[in-house]
């Protein structure tokens, strides 16, 4: 079938000769594609949408023939939920929980510490109901339920979420595994010593602790002191080392004591140098051995992770260690390795590999997955190739047999290797009743689930069949035959029917009516033409409406497109025949025509015609009941100049009156001729004929501007040669040298000497200055807000001072509110002359107090502010005197310059438009003051040249942004990265005072906006790039602050 735009050309081919009045049932059917030919299965790749008789590749394809009854669902098999024969049960990922199950792992196949967890008093469970939900509270009664279900449970993997939950751990943060490991030790020893027996009592230390000494030797007399310690793991430095036995031998190895780190002799009562190691005195039969994969850079700050292959090997004899019990057998046999996947130590993967101790074999525990290693070996080859990059690739080095090698295992768990005489406790730990009776209820609940998930998709399945039958009943019918009744309905429709993902609603036409509530001949597209048996059925069985049969076809919508589409064909020769009679000399009477209208008329037509052509579409889903001739949104984006406004044709000279317009060489006059042609394009266009009048009320409101321009200009003449000094900002007076022949000036806004600056420059586009608003420098009170020494010392930027032969000519031109004088009275004394200066009104102290209050209380509580770190060298001088920074961008550059005066003071920040339409100065509401405190700005000074304030940065200083709230810490992380100076190395001061205090805010140590912070540096920069380990901004670190681990 032809495309669909060649479908709908051919369907309106037929108006290039029939006129709207002639239209025939023939025409509207030819409109509405009704006799195109169906196409067959097979011969379409996808449905024809412009061919309402194409059925094809609508969605039967998956119904038609045979069907395999697993696409009638997506439920998935329950089975595969369940725990496989001769399987461990694994643990869910609650978002960054790996780290937990690894361990939780681990321990459960510690038969000795499963065997005593069993063994506890829990009378909670053992009373329980079975009826209601089993809640542990403890951390016992939680980890004996999850050994129990990790036992005997039917289900592939179960949530820990109790345990977690209950050490108030944070599911979405991943924290550090060997910490968590020492503090969960010790708070389930803390548990167990409740425990009345005492076996149960000292599981933990029987199972993991260990003894050894630090033994200090006096190099002077020789003295030996021993300091007995107690150990859970073996905590082993492997920077530098290849395999186990050399992380062993350093953590035992004699360290020496001088220097400032000289021991005090008990003997000698001084302190000596002296010799000091570790003594190992006796090994658990666990024996945890962490490899410290994870350090403290000092450099950066924060932890990285050493990727260092380090061999181990499968039996480890610690005898030649233990002093004094080299007779003794002390062999240990490998049961665990616990690994992390990930180059980086914030983030990553935890599994665990783990040897069961009853059947030898090896299994790897990763979340919910198991997966049991071939031929009773360890496998770590594939958890070696994780996360490999480029700069850290080495080639991992041969091991020998009986050894394994890795560069991610942070934890090796050794068990004692037992006599023969013993492997009987190897045997397998029974869950007691009162356990099992609980993991029955759970393994119960867990077949409840799986019959429900059968019965569903069961019933989906009969669902489905159902389904199947009915479209092989139905498809057959849908063709409608030539001459038979017949109806439309919707593609989309037709399409979520044949689609069992959703579900069938009723059947909805209302989307594809005409303003005339029929068919709309763009609808037929989105339609398909079905036999009228197969309409009753779909209807009887779903419902809707309003149902479109072959009455439904509407003769006014094709009319209405066939006048649109011969308009359209006949435009270019409209076009070249109007252009060439607007050129003509008029002979007779004529209409007026705006030029911007004529020179685009063309445009204006065609999306005229578009908008006749599709005004009857149903984009929101309502009848559209618009006239014939709406004329909205006409050409606005193809229109220049004055066309930018235009909608409609001809509005352009159309006055806000609705009458002509007075502009005449807006206009053309056109013969009626040419009109008649445009008047075809545009029945509603506004109609002048030659003889029309332009608007009266537009003629006299011209005339009044004229005439108010007229007394503007002469009354900024009068003014500037009455003040001419304060216009050309000469001889002005100034406060710090005050002016000889005078004893008092007078001070009005310097808003108020701008905004007359502009009306003089340009009387007939800015309005009269018709009044002094002086109370915008007074307080609620009526009194001043500023001070003589305020006024020497920057605030005078909001005043203009004026001479008193000035202030009677503003008294005279304007109405003042209230005036402001400053008196100065001199005086002589013994030390020689001095003068006293006050105000008229006075100052009023309290607001003057309460507004510089407000001012300190505002640089001490910042959200957003700049500072400045200079960094400086060994004699606090800045690595750069002089010169602005180079580096700087030209648009810094040029903002450093001399800024003219804002000549439009409706963009001056620091003034806003008031509801009666003159400029008010802003004020800060935020103190009782604030009615007359005015914001500090970089507004013109006393001079007039406005001049930047901006602060000048020098080489070796960067701005930072930090809000008041900020601890000095976190001001320090940043001060790294913008300068590759770790926080201990940087020496922070401010005005000489020295920043010490990591915890206190910024606003509490004086730190203000746009202020400098030096740096000075206890070492050179750190090289960043050699950095193996990327990291970035973040908090400190919280660790388990705050969890049940360190609640105890």
């Amino acid at each position: 079938m032809a495309p669909r735009l060649q479908l709908e050309k051919a369907a309106w081919r037929w108006v290039e000769t029939v006129k709207p009045e002639e239209i025939g049932l023939e025409h509207i059917e030819l409109a509405y594609r009704v006799s195109l030919p169906a196409c067959k299965r097979g011969t379409c790749r996808r449905n024809c949408k412009g061919n309402p008789n194409c059925l094809v590749g609508i969605g039967e394809q998956a119904w038609l023939g045979d069907i395999d009854e697993n696409a009638f669902h997506n439920i998935d098999d329950p089975n595969s939920e369940r725990r496989d024969k001769n399987t461990f049960v694994g643990l869910t990922n609650l978002g960054a929980t790996c780290y937990v199950n690894t361990f939780l792992q681990v321990w459960f196949h510690n038969l000795e510490l499963r065997m005593s967890l069993y063994q506890c008093h829990n009378a909670r469970a053992q009373e329980h109901n079975i009826e209601s939900e089993y809640e542990p509270q403890s951390i016992c009664e939680h980890l004996q339920y999850l050994f129990a279900l990790l036992q005997n449970s039917n289900r592939r993997y179960i949530d820990p979420s109790g345990l977690v939950k209950a050490l108030g751990l944070d599911t979405g943060q991943q924290q550090d595994a060997q910490e968590f490991s020492k503090l969960f030790l010790s708070l389930l020893e803390d548990t167990l010593s409740t425990q009345k027996s005492p076996n149960l009592q000292n599981v933990i230390q029987r199972q993991f602790c260990g003894q050894f000494s630090y033994v200090t030797v006096c190099n002077q007399c020789g003295r030996s002191s021993a300091l007995q310690s107690r150990f859970y793991e073996l905590e082993l430095n492997i920077q530098g080392h290849k395999n186990l036995t050399e992380c062993v031998t350093e953590f035992l190895k004699e360290e020496k004591l001088d220097g400032e780190n000289r021991y005090f002799c008990e003997s000698c009562q001084s302190k000596q140098s002296a010799t000091r190691r570790i003594k190992l005195n006796s090994l658990p039969p666990t024996l945890n051995l962490q490899l410290m994969r994870f350090v403290f850079d000092r450099q950066t700050g924060h932890k990285k992770k050493l990727n260092t292959f380090i061999s181990f090997p499968e039996q480890l004899d610690m005898g030649p260690f233990l002093e004094g019990k080299q007779d003794q057998k002390y062999v240990y046999e490998l049961s665990a390795v616990l690994i992390h996947r990930g180059i980086s130590a914030y983030s990553g993967h935890y599994i665990a590999h783990v040897k069961d101790a009853r059947t030898g074999d090896w299994y790897k525990f990763n979340d919910e997955e198991i997966e049991k290693m071939e031929g009773k070996k360890l496998q770590l080859g594939t958890e070696e190739d994780i996360a490999e990059t480029a700069k850290s690739q080495t080639r991992k080095p041969k091991c020998s047999k009986g050894y394994h090698c890795s560069r991610n295992a942070y934890m090796l768990v050794y068990k004692v290797q037992e006599e023969e005489s013993s492997i009987p406790l190897r045997a397998n730990v029974d869950v007691p009743a009162f356990l099992q009776r609980l993991v029955d209820q759970d393994n119960h609940k867990f077949e409840e689930w799986c019959n429900e998930m059968a019965n569903m998709r069961k019933q989906s399945v009969d669902k489905g069949k159902a389904k199947h039958e009915e479209v092989k009943e139905l498809y057959d019918l849908l063709p409608a035959r030539d001459g038979e009744p017949y109806e439309f309905i919707p593609l989309e429709w037709l399409k979520k029917w044949l689609d069992d993902s959703t579900a069938t609603k009723e059947v909805d036409n209302s989307l594809f009516l005409c303003s005339h509530g029929k068919l709309h001949p763009d609808k037929v597209a989105d339609s398909k033409r079905v036999s009228l048996p197969a309409a009753q059925l779909l209807y009887q069985r779903y419902g809707g409406g309003p149902r479109l049969d072959g009455s439904s076809l509407c003769k006014e919508c094709v009319s209405q497109r066939c006048r649109v589409l011969r308009l359209k064909n006949q435009l270019n020769e409209d076009f070249k025949e109007v252009s060439n009679l607007v050129k003509r000399t008029l002979s007779c009477e004529g209409y007026w025509v705006g030029k911007a209208s004529l020179r685009s008329w063309r445009q204006l037509a065609l999306d005229q015609l578009e908008e006749d052509e599709h005004e009857t579409k149903h984009s929101t889903g309502q009848t559209n009941g618009q006239g014939p001739h709406s004329n909205k949104g006409f050409g606005a984006e193809h229109s220049v100049g004055n066309e930018d406004e235009m909608k409609t044709f001809n509005e352009d000279i159309v006055c806000c009156h609705g009458g002509l317009s007075i502009l005449e060489t807006e206009r053309k006059l056109v013969s009626s001729e040419v009109w008649t042609k445009l008047r075809a394009y545009f029945p509603k266009a506004p109609q002048f004929n030659q003889n029309q009048q332009a608007c009266q009320q537009c003629l006299t409101l011209e005339q009044e501007e004229k005439d108010n321009e007229a007394v503007s200009k002469m009354m900024a003449l009068d003014q500037k040669n009455q003040l001419p000094n304060l216009f050309h900002e000469k001889n002005r007076p100034v406060l710090t040298k005050w002016p000889e022949d005078t004893d008092v000036l007078y001070i009005v806004p310097l808003y108020f000497v701008d905004e007359w600056r502009k009306f003089i420059r340009r009387p007939t586009k800015c309005s009269p200055v018709s009044n002094v608003g002086n109370t915008l420098l007074l307080c609620p009170h009526g009194g001043f807000m500023f001070t003589y020494d305020s006024l020497t010392n920057g605030d005078a930027q909001h005043i203009a001072l004026l001479w008193p032969s000035e202030w009677e000519v503003i008294s005279r031109l304007f109405m003042v509110d209230q005036p402001i004088s400053i008196h100065c009275f001199k005086q002589t004394t013994p030390t020689g002359p001095t003068s006293q200066y006050t105000t008229q009104p006075n100052l009023c102290w309290e607001c003057r107090e309460s507004f510089l209050f407000q001012q300190q209380r505002d640089l001490r509580e910042y959200t957003q502010a700049t500072i400045y770190i200079r960094k400086v060298i060994e004699d606090n001088r800045p690595l750069t005197e002089a010169a602005p920074e180079q580096t700087a961008s030209s648009s810094e550059a040029e903002e450093e310059k001399e800024e003219p005066p804002k000549v439009d003071g409706e963009t001056d920040p620091d003034f806003s438009q008031s509801d009666d339409g003159s400029k008010r100065l802003k004020l800060s509401d935020s103190s009782p003051a604030s009615a007359a405190a005015l914001p500090v700005s970089n507004m013109t000074k006393l001079g007039g040249t406005r001049r930047s304030t901006r602060h000048r940065k020098l080489r070796g200083e960067k701005a930072l942004i930090v809000s008041a709230n900020q601890t000095l810490k976190e001001l320090k992380i940043q001060i790294m990265h913008a300068f590759s100076v770790a926080p201990f190395d940087q020496n922070l001061s401010i005005d000489g005072k020295n920043l010490t205090d990591d915890s206190a805010t910024l606003g509490s140590l004086g730190v203000i906006p746009e202020c400098i912070i030096c740096l000075k540096a206890d070492e050179p920069i750190a090289d960043y790039a050699a950095m193996d380990d990327v990291y970035q901004v973040r908090m400190p670190e919280e660790g388990f602050k705050g969890t049940g681990l360190l609640g105890h």
